[in-house]
């Protein structure tokens, strides 16, 4: 869980006019909702939200928010950025209990390159997923799952059945055990098999033509 506190106000005003109003002060509009409470429109200090936006730890991660010291723990579930200078322009707080399951995406790091033969002999690692969705207690959500490479040649994959997530922590997708990472070919080994594969037929078909026709010059002088 991240150690993030922000300090938030109840914003009396509301609508665009209320909002602009906010972000000319310095303040970032959001809603806080959820919990089973009424939605609570909030302000919050730009220069706090953008530090905690810089952490990497805003989205995808319980934080606290203060108001007049009364704490909730809360979920970031949506930011809206400025399509120029990516400021941001409003917020989305979800309300959570430490203990309640919710679901959340996860990035994926992948851990010792050097030693998977496949990346060795100039495969490529082929990543399918970069974020996993979870279902996670909100008081424990990882900030990240690392893979292993170890082992893997050209054509080993990683499927989710083959992590070993945290303690009560699921995959939310449980239809299928997708893929996370594969390690493939080369391009240039690609291109030196397929011009191997071409000489290989060349030569057969050689091969067969020059025995076509030494078949049929014996047959000739019988």
């Amino acid at each position: 869980m991240a150690d993030i506190c922000l300090n938030v106000e109840v914003r009396d005003h509301t609508g665009t006019g209320g909002a602009r109003a906010d972000r000319r002060a310095g303040l970032v509009p959001g809603i806080l909702y959820g919990g089973g409470l009424d939605n609570v429109a909030i302000s919050l200090k730009f220069n706090e939200v953008n530090k905690a936006i810089m952490s990497g730890d805003f989205i995808n991660s319980t934080i606290t928010i203060d108001h007049k010291g009364d704490k909730q723990l809360v979920i970031t579930r949506d930011v809206q950025f400025h399509p120029v200078n990516e400021r941001p322009l409003h917020v989305d707080l979800y309300r959570v209990n430490a203990d309640q399951i919710i679901q959340v995406d996860v990035a994926v790091n992948f851990i010792n390159h050097e030693e998977a033969p496949g990346l060795k002999k100039g495969g490529a690692l082929n990543v399918v997923r970069h974020e996993i969705a979870l279902m996670s207690p909100a008081g424990s959500i990882p900030s990240s799952i690392e893979i292993d490479l170890t082992g893997l040649d050209i054509g080993d994959s990683v499927h989710i059945s083959e992590i070993n997530l945290p303690k009560g922590i699921t995959s939310a997708i449980t239809d299928r055990d997708f893929t996370i990472v594969t390690i493939t070919g080369s391009r240039a080994a690609v291109v030196e098999a397929e011009e191997e594969a071409v000489a290989e037929a060349e030569a057969e078909a050689a091969a067969a033509e020059a025995a076509a026709a030494e078949e049929g010059g014996e047959t000739k002088e019988d």
